[in-house]
């Protein structure tokens, strides 16, 4: 499997992990380790309130490319300039993108670099990494700062062939929760492959300290397995979200993968990411101003072939545990890990009860975080629903993900509704789901809830679309991610 094969390639992101403190001096750009090349690197050492160096970078302005779609596609609310009020090297080895507001119209930073030719050579694999240090407003409601990647196609016409292009977007937060989250975009909008536009995403995920220090994100692109390639992104050093080839189609991830990127770090106001996790329009009025997003390096990375360095650090989404016998049931499958805490991740197998009985088998083709049994509710079908008691959701979530798998003939689509104590009550949030290319192609789908905290039995209801009441979806795990 795969997931094999990844657990015995030591990723170039454990070696380069530099985590620093608050006014801590810059850190040198890491050297590469034994078999991989620098291609390009950036550790912003210009004079004090200088801007970039254009032979590295270029600036993004006004509102959208030219020709491009309004507000940089995202519903997005500020005006990017090149003013180095906006965007500067702070003397310290920094880079600094501030947002600022004048009276009420706000301005902010978006550079990319000048190159785009970051590409993994074929058997080989690439790392893209960065330090950076979060926002961190006093109000943060509406900041978005994100380090990602764009397929080279996407410049000469203005990123109009968004998302078959591909985008990694390898650090997003929103809302200066101090949180990260890593997704993977590709086919065609709405829908497709990578359910756009929400992408193949971890979701948002706690990045405890990452507004005050400065930690390093990645992503490694991974082609040293034909038709097994992978994409892994990293939090200093620890491997958080793996996207395998074999989850979308082989068209799709060669025209959104097998190619050059270029880079972008911009820190936006406003938009539909934020406004979707705070269920509100942002930013508001009483939203901070100038708080930037500092950057300590920025570096690529590439190698022709697997490499033999120290392995990554363990996190909860490389860990694995046991796998029980498959079972039907129609009530718990009471896996050894059936935890009632909204914040971890719930195995599938741990409900309750159901209504028209639930199928347990191994999650064949998938990883297990740790807390994860291995099973699934297999192929849930329209009116069927799962019940899990006592779910303790604390001081409060306002998101719901879900590891689902499909192989609906014809791609038939269906919602997933989550409803609190009662499975008449209204849901308090839902997703759509079609064919992810397949029922061992795993595929994580973030959705928003009405926030709630407290302790609730939660039922996840299964509701077929068009097509009549074939098999649909099948259930991993999930989890309500604090917010």
């Amino acid at each position: 499997m795969v997931l094999a094969i990844v657990a015995a390639i030591a990723p170039i992101a454990a070696v380069l992990t530099v985590v620093a403190t608050p006014g801590a001096a810059s850190a040198a750009v890491p050297a590469p380790p034994p078999g991989w090349t620098t291609v390009f690197s950036d550790d912003f050492n210009g004079p004090a309130g200088s801007g970039l160096n254009t032979a590295n970078w270029l600036y993004d302005l006004g509102t959208s490319y030219p020709g491009g779609a309004g507000n940089w596609g995202t519903g997005e609310v500020e005006t990017m300039t090149n003013s180095t009020a906006n965007v500067y090297q702070d003397g310290n080895g920094h880079l600094v993108i501030k947002p600022l507001n004048n009276g009420g119209a706000w301005t902010s930073g978006r550079v990319e670099t000048q190159r785009t030719d970051f590409a993994a050579p074929v058997g080989g694999e690439m790392e893209i990494t960065a330090s950076i240090e979060q926002p961190n407003p006093g109000n943060g409601l509406g900041y978005w700062p994100a380090f990602w990647a764009m397929g080279a196609a996407a410049r000469p016409v203005g990123a109009t062939n968004w998302p078959s292009i591909g985008e990694l977007d390898i650090m997003e937060d929103v809302n200066a929760l101090s949180e990260v989250s890593h997704t993977f975009h590709c086919g065609v909008d709405p829908g497709g492959p990578c359910n756009e536009t929400t992408g193949i995403s971890s979701g948002l995920l706690s990045c405890g300290g990452c507004q005050t220090g400065y930690h390093t994100y990645s992503v490694i692109v991974d082609r040293t397995h034909a038709g097994a390639e992978q994409l892994r992104f990293y939090t200093d050093g620890g491997l958080q979200f793996t996207v395998n080839q074999s989850q979308v189609d082989a068209t799709t991830w060669a025209n959104a993968v097998d190619h050059g990127f270029f880079v972008i770090l911009d820190l936006a106001m406003g938009g539909a990411y934020p406004n979707a996790i705070c269920g509100c329009s942002s930013p508001s009025g009483a939203t901070s101003s100038g708080a930037g997003m500092s950057v300590d390096y920025v570096a690529v990375y590439e190698t022709t072939g697997a490499t033999t360095s120290p392995s990554a650090s363990t996190s909860a989404s490389a860990s694995a545990s046991p796998s029980p016998s498959p079972s039907s049931s129609g009530g718990g499958g009471g896996g050894p890990s059936c935890t009632t805490t909204a914040t971890s991740n719930i195995s599938a197998d741990c409900f309750n009860s159901s209504q028209g009985g639930v199928t347990v088998t191994p999650a064949t083709g998938d990883s297990n975080p740790a807390g994860v049994d291995g099973n699934q509710a297999a192929q849930l079908s329209n009116g069927k629903y799962l019940e899990y008691n006592g779910i303790n959701f604390g001081s409060g979530s306002s998101q719901f993900d879900a590891r689902v798998a499909s192989g609906a003939a014809g791609g038939v689509s269906g919602l997933v509704n989550v409803v609190l104590d009662n499975p008449n009550n209204a849901p308090i949030g839902n997703f759509a789901i079609a064919n992810t290319g397949g029922w061992s192609s795993w595929r994580t789908i973030p959705a928003n809830i009405t926030q709630t905290t407290g302790v609730h039995n939660v039922y996840l209801e299964f509701q077929s679309g068009a097509g009549g009441n074939p098999p649909y979806v099948s259930l991993h795990y999930f989890s309500f991610p604090p917010h």
